[in-house]
């Protein structure tokens, strides 16, 4: 039998993602924003960005810009490995309000900066990382709870809404600095304007959480049966006694009940290198390693110096190019998350984004060595954009489509549906740590890269893109319309017939039980309304 959900019955699970998701907003407006306020003229001037002659500073530049950008990406691997056992012990929901918090007292910091008189460049060093250390806890909670919520048949749609906030955070970041710069905007609301925005949608998220339930498989985990029960069917728009809902919930506790059999007299280690576990772990933090030397964050942190090195000239220029290459990354993203990810799966769309992406990273490198910048030292400058430099545009944009149609959204989709409930929290926290640690790394390492490089940096990225992704992919099992629970059978933690004994048993033991008495209480909670 088929019981798949409309948008109806999946409302409320949608509206989860909606809240825990704004964090993710912030983890994409975060990662943009700081390469175009360090571009800002006033930003230069105020801490001895340019030399005497007005002339920007270019080593000086770099500095400040890798240090800017790589605090928040080192704060955030230690966000994202502490939110494990936070959230292993209070839930998913307290956890995400503790991180949200976390980060507003570093956007405070930030945005409390002054003038270098006043430490206002060691304000902003002292806040990023604080900033940091939340969006971390965040990025690795937030998918884990989006994903233990919703159903297995629009699994992949919902969790992947994660890489369309990121997408609207990085293109939201780069037009509020391109607004900065077109109205000429001076003085230290250059950052505190679009530092002090991130403030507004991490209310809203911190407030929002107060309207949405904790994820059902981590109360069944705690062993609370019936509070698990009764907000899985809240969130399927079912009552509790349903196929469906009993279905599922045999599921959960089928998988609850192995877990809790498989790691009687085990040491937490030993649960985590159980069969079917290492390769899990393997999969999660290679993934998001590779995901950062696709190139995409290097152009996407340094967006503006990236447009400034294939020739647009001027700050505006190279902020609007920013801009609406980060509006065609939402576009695309959205497109993919939407009508692609649960018919084409996880596994060919990623093949296909690598060897996309590959190719048009070898062509722009052959490009801009054919044709090198024509950019002047002097970001100011008048823009003198030639036609290389925009077919050089095109590319990346286009490039930006295939990232976005695999390698952006799956791996966040892909590690928060492979892990078991009892290492979910631990898995995604690896994940996510790897992800921040590469992210710091190339972060790092971009700047210098470019300077060093120039268009060499795009042959290097075309050939991890075709030389390791695009073979990492190969192998990866396929997990598209797969129910969390059946991750254990692909991975070979228990074999098909065991789990399916097992839930044949609970379903049975669960259809022999009374539910006449939670009627009322069942009735009151699915006739509420989100």
């Amino acid at each position: 039998m088929t019981f798949g959900p409309s948008l109806e019955n999946s409302n409320r699970v949608y509206y989860l993602a909606f809240i825990a998701y704004w964090g993710i907003l912030l983890f994409g407006y975060d990662s943009g924003v700081a390469g175009g306020i360090v571009s800002q003229p006033y930003f230069q001037q105020e801490f001895g960005l340019r030399n005497a002659d007005g002339t920007q500073n270019n080593e000086r530049t770099n500095e400040v810009s890798s240090i800017v950008v790589s605090v928040l990406q080192a704060g955030a691997f230690f966000g994202a490995l502490g939110s494990a056992p936070i959230s292993s012990k209070f839930g998913r929901k307290m956890t995400l309000s503790f991180f949200t918090l976390v980060f507003s007292v570093g956007a405070i910091l930030a945005t409390a900066a002054h003038d270098h008189e006043h430490y206002g460049l060691e304000l902003i060093y002292a806040g990023r990382p604080i900033s940091g250390f939340g969006i971390g806890g965040i990025s690795a909670v937030a998918p884990a709870f989006v994903s233990e919520c919703a159903p297995k048949e629009v699994r992949g749609r919902i969790t992947g809404i994660f890489q369309i906030m990121v997408a609207a955070g990085v293109m939201l970041s780069y037009f509020i600095n391109f607004g900065i710069s077109l109205y000429e905007i001076a003085g230290p609301n250059v950052w505190r304007i679009p530092f002090g925005l991130q403030l507004i949608p991490a209310s809203i998220m911190f407030f929002g959480l107060l309207t949405v339930k904790e994820s059902p498989r981590y109360l069944s985990s705690i062993g609370q049966t019936t509070s698990a029960l009764h907000t899985l069917a809240y969130l399927r728009n079912e009552l509790p006694w349903s196929y469906r809902v009993m279905h599922e919930m045999a599921e959960i506790e089928a998988q609850a009940g192995e877990e809790r059999d498989a790691r009687k007299g085990l040491s937490f280690w030993d649960v985590l290198t159980s069969k079917g576990e290492g390769v899990r772990f393997g999969i999660a933090s290679s993934i998001f390693a590779l995901q950062q030397w696709s190139g995409q964050n290097s152009v996407g942190y340094y967006a503006p110096q990236v447009f400034q090195t294939i020739g647009f000239t001027g700050t505006k220029n190279s902020l609007l190019a920013s801009g609406v290459y980060g509006f065609v990354k939402l576009l695309a993203t959205i497109i993919f998350v939407f009508y692609l990810v649960e018919t084409l799966g996880r596994r060919r769309p990623l093949l296909i984004s690598s060897l996309g992406m590959g190719t048009l990273f070898l062509v722009i490198g052959v490009l801009l060595k054919t044709y090198p910048s024509t950019s002047d030292s002097d970001p100011t400058a008048d823009p003198t954009t030639t036609l290389a430099a925009k077919v050089m545009a095109a590319l990346l944009y286009l490039y930006v489509c295939f990232y976005s149609i695999g390698w952006g959204p799956l791996p966040w989709i892909y590690a928060a549906e492979i892990f078991p409930t009892r290492t979910r929290h631990y898995g995604l926290a690896v994940a996510s740590a790897s992800q921040w640690f590469w992210n710091f790394v190339v972060a790092k390492a971009t700047p210098d890269l470019i300077a060093r490089l120039g268009y060499g940096i795009f042959f290097l990225f075309g050939v991890v893109n075709i030389g390791a992704m695009a073979v990492f992919a190969f192998f990866l099992p396929e997990t598209k319309g797969r129910s969390l629970e059946d991750m254990d059978v692909i991975f070979g933690a228990v074999t098909a017939e065991a789990r399916a004994a097992h839930v044949a048993e609970r379903e049975e033991r669960e259809q022999s039980g009374d539910h006449e008495g939670d009627a009322s209480e069942s009735t009151r909670l699915l006739s509420s309304r989100v």
